[in-house]
């Protein structure tokens, strides 16, 4: 595992005592971490899962609009947020690995370090009222 930046480092510390669900990617798209509190939504806990491309993630979760079509994952708020570097939200309906249909509201921002460094991006998200 390549050594990763100290940004990065201190995001995962800090999502790992937060009790909002957070998602971390690498500026390679490559998820990097998720905390407790994402795995009751995500369906397993993060040490069984490893590292997911973004690419995999529209297919792996099923990931759809709240109409039901298919997201691009240059379209999910964490592609928006990486690719174009800018935040991004979105309600999304998905199918956890445990089974179960979920509606979610995602807002993710681009990490940018010292000296414009792209290093990746948070992803929060929350279960959506009414689900």
């Amino acid at each position: 595992m390549p050594q990763q930046e100290v940004e990065l480092i201190l995001m995962r510390q800090l999502a790992s005592y937060l009790t909002l669900p957070i998602w971390i990617a690498g500026p390679d798209g490559k998820l990097v971490f998720y905390n407790k509190a994402a795995e009751p939504l995500i369906g397993r806990p993060f040490d069984e899962i490893g590292e997911i491309q973004l690419e995999d993630l529209s297919a792996m979760f099923g990931v759809t609009a709240e109409d039901g079509s298919p997201l691009r994952p240059d379209t999910l708020p964490l592609g928006v947020a990486l690719r174009q570097r800018r935040p991004a939200h979105l309600s999304l309906n998905y199918k956890a690995l445990d089974g179960a249909i979920r509606k979610i509201e995602v807002t993710a921002f681009p990490l940018e370090g010292q000296g414009g460094r792209h290093l990746g991006a948070v992803a929060i998200f929350w279960e959506a009222e009414g689900s």
